[in-house]
């Protein structure tokens, strides 16, 4: 099967789910109001409750959410054919990931932003917290090994791609500054950041010396 239809699949899959059950989701199920003031307005602080921009917020948790399932699922699933792959990434993104992770927030901003952990012990007991946090341990040190070990992996094969990701440390806290403490855009320092780094990526392909090999210096 070409490519080209699997992935126009699943791009239709994810805007029908996206239309119709999310919708679904938050208006029969999680009965979500407009009018709702979340935690980050109606006890903000300047430290742990800040209204952020929707964009920012969507990016955070985008990132937060491509962890060791649908990173490594996949790949796992492959063993057994592209099938599987195929139903993990879109049914699963559709109706698990998707469902799990908009209750999760839905149910944080329901009560105070507070974590899973917090509210297991509120809803449930110091048992269930004490064991829900055991578990977001274990999946932590999980994702963080899985992310470790691929990150390793790829500067080992491609040198030239250490200074690209280690320049983004220093980018990110430049948007973090002009975006907050001067109030402007995400647009025009998102789009700076991104052609630096590919500037960076590319400039580091061609110059041998800009490619940090630590495996050949020691």
């Amino acid at each position: 099967m070409n490519a080209i239809w699997i992935a126009i699949f699943g791009a239709v899959c994810f805007v029908l789910g996206y239309r119709f059950y999310s919708k679904f989701i938050a208006e029969r199920i999680y009965r979500l109001d407009p009018d709702f003031q979340t935690p980050a307005h109606a006890y903000q602080d300047g430290v742990d409750y800040v209204p952020t921009n929707k964009w920012i917020l969507w990016g955070h948790h985008f990132t937060s959410v491509a962890g060791a399932a649908p990173i490594v699922g996949p790949a796992i699933a492959i063993y057994w054919g592209w099938l599987p792959a195929i139903l993990w990434v879109v049914l699963g993104t559709v109706f698990a990931a998707g469902v799990h992770d908009f209750g999760a927030v839905v149910l944080s901003n329901r009560h105070k932003g507070h974590s899973i952990g917090t509210l297991a012990n509120k809803l449930i007991g110091q048992r269930a917290k004490l064991l829900f946090l055991f578990i977001i341990l274990i999946l932590v040190l999980m994702i963080n090994a899985v992310f470790a070990w691929v990150i390793a992996k790829l500067f080992i094969t491609f040198p030239a791609s250490v200074l690209s990701v280690f320049i983004q440390i220093p980018l990110a806290v430049w948007i973090g500054y002009r975006v907050y403490r001067h109030s402007g855009s995400m647009l025009l320092p998102s789009v700076i950041a991104l052609a630096v780094m590919y500037s960076a990526a590319l400039l580091a392909s061609e110059v041998p010396i800009l490619q940090i090999d630590l495996v050949s210096w020691f």
